[in-house]
Order: structure tokens, then sequence, then C-alpha cells
């Protein structure tokens, strides 16, 4: 799926362009021009849209800044669409407006839907927007990790099968790994924990506490220690309540009662309420008897041993050192109620920490056996892209004969890097480091005549030569790799005649699946594109401007006879430009 497409680009105050719209096709669109009218300023232009470098020499003279605008219209749940909206961006009606401004002093400043954003965004979202082969500029497929996703998806179900249940177990192994890594790294800190655990229950057990046993022997401790002074002030009552037996003469206050009583008893028949009184006063009686029953009861129930005394308080001693160290205070501060609690929550603890060993265990044996599936999975995997890369080199090196290198064989290397950690995963009998996508590295190599050493293709091709092996390789991946927008410059490098020819029609056919943009100096090239853009100059008085005009009909078969011949008006030169046009439509 196609995910955008570059409508428009607007240029102000770039190199010669004072300001132009540059109008581009959802197909194949070429730009044309004298050399020197400003052709590279569109490329340039792109460049800065998608991140690239600001130079201050590019500013127009006499202008403050250099201001590139792009419009591009997006799928929804395009990538680009979806990376802008988590910057802030807004779309315009499904569009994306970008905006790069460079200043005379050097400055930079982006925009991406009204927003303000860093640079390195737009470089972000030219990821999935464009792919750019130029001279000075290669992107998108000189990636060594972007030729191994084209190749995936150039490999179709055999590779992705097994890749999805790749995927899945590697995401199992790390998982797994990294539990396995945090218990056995924690291992000396879980064993010193699990041994304070131990020893902290067993001292407490030695103990045995009860709940509410510190509460109970301090009220004990509390009357042992006063047990004399408990004693006598319960004598004391007794003799004021019931009286002393040694002192009869004396007045106590159940016979100062009991006399009262008496004397309303011999009159309350005389008067009701002294009646009710009396009655009172007996119930007063009553009790105070009771209280001093009681009071005798609690002097001969009075322990005064001094060894209980000394055994409640070796107790509590055991009992406080308990709180001391494994209680936990509240209002009242640390209770042997706390300590109870944290000898449940040790317990549970330390039976998670026992259960480590089995737990190794199993992540050991769970880890090897992914690390097996892993080797497996990763077998099939090299061998599907094995097979692929072998139809890839065809198809390109038969693409590149009918682009004038007829010489040129394309092919991918597919490797291992060896673990020296022993810690990989074992394919074709050695231990290799192993990723996310397996453990294949794929690079695209170029040997551009026979004899010579099978290069990377960056570095095995001239720039012009390098233009057309990445149209040959985005032709083969067409579909299958779809890039949003090509732009190409100098594709046509040292090409002509009918090699020319075959170059406009596969940029035709890449364009069937993609926008393609170019920039082109031969006919036989714009011949098939669905627009056609003339960079123009002129020069008014000692001010040099270009401009970029959309061509159709005449003025297209002018531009291209221009091309041809040199002569906008040679009728040899009008003829052939006809027959290109009507052979591109032909061939459409």
């Amino acid at each position: 799926m196609v995910w955008g497409v570059l409508e428009e680009m607007r240029i102000r105050s770039l190199g010669v362009i004072d300001d132009a719209v540059v109008e581009l096709s959802p197909g194949f669109t070429a730009v044309t021009g004298e050399t020197g009218a400003g052709k590279t300023m569109v490329v340039t232009s792109l460049g800065l849209l998608l991140g690239g470098r600001a130079d201050p020499a590019l500013v127009r003279i006499g202008a403050k800044a250099a201001i590139v605008e792009g419009r591009i219209v997006l799928r929804p749940g395009a990538p680009a669409a979806l990376r802008a909206e988590e910057a802030g961006a807004e779309l315009d009606d499904g569009a994306l407006l970008i905006s790069r401004t460079v200043s005379a002093e050097g400055r930079s400043r982006a925009h991406v839907g009204g927003r303000s954003v860093p640079v390195g965004l737009l470089g972000e979202l030219a990821d999935d927007l464009v792919a750019v082969h130029g001279q000075t500029d290669q992107q998108g497929l000189m990636r060594p990790a972007r030729q191994r996703q084209a190749l995936d998806r150039y490999a179709g179900d055999a590779v992705a099968v097994p890749l999805e249940k790749y995927a899945a177990a590697h995401r199992r192994l790390r998982a797994v790994a990294g539990e396995l890594d945090a218990i056995t790294t924690r291992a000396r800190e879980r064993a010193q924990e699990a041994d304070l655990l131990r020893f902290g229950l067993e001292e407490i057990a030695a103990v045995e506490p009860l709940s509410g046993e510190d509460v109970e022997l301090a009220a004990e401790a509390e009357r042992l220690g006063h047990a004399e002074s408990l004693a006598s002030a319960a004598a004391v009552a007794h003799a004021a309540l019931a009286g002393n037996p040694e002192d009869p003469e004396g007045v106590d206050a159940n016979t100062m009662v009991a006399g009262a009583h008496r004397a309303l008893e011999s009159v309350r028949a005389h008067d009701p309420a002294l009646g009710v009184l009396a009655e009172r006063i007996g119930e007063l009686g009553i009790l105070l008897a009771d209280v001093a029953g009681e009071l005798a009861g609690y002097a001969d129930g009075l322990d005064a041993d001094p060894l209980r005394l000394a055994a409640v308080e070796e107790r509590r001693a055991a009992l406080t050192q308990l709180t001391r160290k494994y209680g936990h205070g509240g209002a009242g501060g640390a209770s042997v109620h706390s300590v109870l609690e944290w000898a449940e929550q040790g317990s549970v603890r330390l039976l998670e920490l026992d259960g480590d060993d089995d737990r190794i265990e199993e992540l050991t044996a769970e880890r090897d056996a992914l690390r097996s599936e892993l080797s497996g999975l990763a077998q099939a995997l090299t061998d599907a892209r094995t097979e692929a890369a072998t139809r890839f080199g065809s198809a390109v090196t038969a693409e590149l004969a009918s682009l004038a290198m007829p010489h040129a064989r394309v092919s991918i290397d597919i490797r291992q890097t060896e673990d020296p950690s022993g810690e990989g995963v074992e394919v074709g009998g050695r231990v290799v480091t192993y990723g996310p996508s397996g453990v294949d590295e794929v690079e695209l190599l170029l040997a551009p005549h026979p004899g010579a050493q099978p290069r990377p293709i960056a570095k095995g091709a001239s720039g012009g030569e390098l233009s057309r092996v990445m149209l040959a390789v985005e032709v083969v991946f067409a579909g299958s790799d779809p890039v949003p927008t090509y732009l190409f410059d100098e594709v046509d490098a040292g090409v002509g005649g009918k090699a020319a020819v075959e170059v406009g029609r596969r940029l035709a056919k890449l364009a069937k699946t993609a926008q393609v943009v170019v920039v082109t100096h031969l006919p036989q090239v714009a011949a098939f594109a669905d627009r056609q853009l003339l960079v123009e100059k002129t020069v008014d008085g000692s001010v040099t401007r270009s401009g970029v005009t959309v061509l159709e009909g005449e003025e297209r078969i002018r531009e291209l006879s221009r091309m041809l011949a040199g002569q906008e008006d040679s009728e040899t030169a009008r003829a052939h430009a006809e027959e290109l046009l009507e052979t591109a439509r032909a061939d459409g």
C-alpha cells in the first residue's frame, strides 16, 4: 500500500529560484531544463523537507531566508501521519503540511502540521515517505536493515511465516532470560534475606508469644510490684466499712448505716417519704457489705510471691526483645501482635525465596528449549532468504542489462556473526548472534563488470551507475517494499539511445505503484512521464531568477525538441519528440 503522495512544493528564495510552485503528478513527474536553470534546486528543496543539512549559502542573495513548503496527501493510518500527530501536528483534510526555513545566518526551523518541531522529526518522517537516489544522496535501500526488510517482503510467506514464529519465540526468550537474570544476579541477596527470616522465625518460635500476652503481663507486674501497698489499702478500706476486730469500740460504715436504717424504720409508718429513704439506706448497707466482702477476698488472694514477680519480668523482657526486633509501632508502640504479624508475613516470603531454586531450574529449561526452537526457525529464515536473494539478484541483473549495464551483476550477501560469548543460537553448526528478526545480516552487492569483486552497492558503483542500480532494485522491489515517493537525480547519467528509453520505461513501471520524480536531461526519459515540469531561468537586468512551469501539449513538444536537438522549432526534432510521446503512451 502506498501511504502518501507529495502533491506540491513551494520554493522561495532558494538559489536561483525566487518563488516557484512545483506541482507533482501522483505517478511519474519529470523535471527538465537547461543546465544551470536550477533543476537541482528541486532535489535540494525536497532534501530540506526531509531534514537534510541546512546550508545558508543556499539562501538567495538579498533574501533573509529560504523557505520550502510541501503538501503530502496521506492515507488514513499512514505511519508518517501517526508519527506527526504524536508530535502535535494536525492534518489539513488528510494532507500533512511541512515547511523548512533556512536563514541567511544559518538558523534552521521546521514546522509540521502547524506545529514547530525539531528538524530531526523531518528525518523520521522521511523514512516512511521518500526514497532519494542521486549522486550524493542515497537513502532507503542503502541501509542494510532496510535491505533485509525489503528482502523479507520480496520473499513473501516463505519468510513471513517462520519470521512470525521466530519473533514470538524471541520475545518469550527475552522475557525468560530477563527473569532468570534477575533471580540469579540477586541470588546472594535473596539467600541473605532467607537466612535472616529463618533466624527471626526461629527466635520467635522459641519464645512462643501469645497475642495480648504483653498487656496482661504488664498489668500483673504492676500488681506484684505494689503488693504490700495494695494489701494495706485493702485492709484499711475493709476496716472502714466492716470494722476492725482489734478495735471493738471503733465506728465503721456498716454500723453507722445500720443505725440510720433502724432509726427510719421505727418511724416510716408515720411518713411514706421516710420509708422510701429507709429502703435506699437498706440497699446501701447491702452494697457496703458486698464491697467489704470483696476487699477481704482481694487481700486473701493477692500474690506477693517475689518468685512470681521475677518470672513475669523475665517473660516480659523476652517479649520486649522480640518487639524491638520484629514489631512495628502503632499508637501504643510495638506489640506482640505486630511481632506475630511479622512472623506470618516472613513465613510467606521465606516460601517464595526457598522456591527460587525450583524457579531457576524451570526458567533454565525453558530458556534452553527456546534457544533450540530459535535455532530451527533461524535456519528456516536463512534458507528462505537465501532462496529469495538468488531470485532477486537474477531479476536486478536482468534489469541492469537494459539500463546500459549489461555486464553488471547484483547479489545479496547473507551472513551471520559468530557469538564469542556462546550465548547465541546454533545455526549451521556455529553459535551466532541473534536478534528479533533472526541471525542474518543482509547486504546488497554489486560487481560492475566481469572479474570485479562484488562490493556493497554504495562502494561498487559510480554516481550514475548507482542511481541505475537503485532504479533496478526499486523496480524489482516495487509492490513488496512500497515507498510513497521516489526521487531520482542523475539516474540517466552516461546513458543514451535505447538504454535511455529503457530507463524511462522502468521509471514508468515503478510509477504504477508509487510516485516517481526524476530530474533528467534525456528526452527519452521525460517522454514517459505523466507530467513534465520545466525549470526555466530568466534574466531581468542584473537579476537572475528561475521558475517552474507545468508543460502540456505544444509546450511539452517544444521542450522535448530542445532536449533532443537544442532547437525548439526544428521540424525533425519535433517529429522525433512526437514519436517519443506516442511510443511512451503506447507502452503505458
